[in-house]
């Protein structure tokens, strides 16, 4: 796994159920709110901070989404997709990543082609049962609650960054 996760310089996640727990809250506005984690907005910086490119593909569009994309500074935001797989293509492109270079989190059915066509694709614990199934790696968090953090880490240790993470912080 280790050799893996060496190899990637771009992390791509699903947003409902990845970096939330999944769940939906409308005011009485009709407002739409959602809750991140701040683990996992912190791992997503300091994955950018050493090099590593982040970003989202998602099949609900949200301005909420849009927001913390901006707060956490991610500009490669695919919103309203319905064809991941499509999407893939599209950022290889942007990007000049190969799929090899590539992870994706996800959680559910919708993730499951863009899932088989990354280097590494990864499941949170709570992800369906079949997604579990096809994921290189299963975090040992759920969604929305520090899985993304956890993958981060593990990208960082593999690459031999992990120290220079620590050194920050003393």
């Amino acid at each position: 796994m280790t050799s893996r996760l060496k190899q990637i310089k771009l992390l791509l996640l699903d947003v409902d159920g990845v970096l939330t727990d999944g769940m939906i809250i409308y005011n009485d506005s009709n407002i739409e709110t959602k809750m991140f984690h701040v683990k996992d907005g912190f791992g997503i910086r300091l994955l950018m901070d050493f090099g590593i490119q982040v970003g989202i593909v998602t099949g609900r569009s949200s301005s909420v989404v849009k927001h913390r994309c901006k707060n956490l500074g991610i500009t490669i935001i695919f919103d309203g997709i319905r064809n991941k797989a499509q999407a893939l293509e599209n950022i290889m492109q942007q990007t000049g990543r190969t799929s090899q270079e590539i992870a994706f989190i996800g959680d559910d059915f919708p993730d499951l082609p863009i899932m088989n066509r990354v280097g590494l694709p990864i499941a949170v614990a709570d992800a369906h049962e079949h997604v579990r199934e096809q994921a290189a790696f299963v975090t040992s968090s759920n969604g929305g609650k520090g899985a993304v953090r956890e993958v981060s880490e593990a990208i960082l240790k593999a690459k031999g960054l992990w120290n220079n993470v620590l050194d920050i912080y003393r």
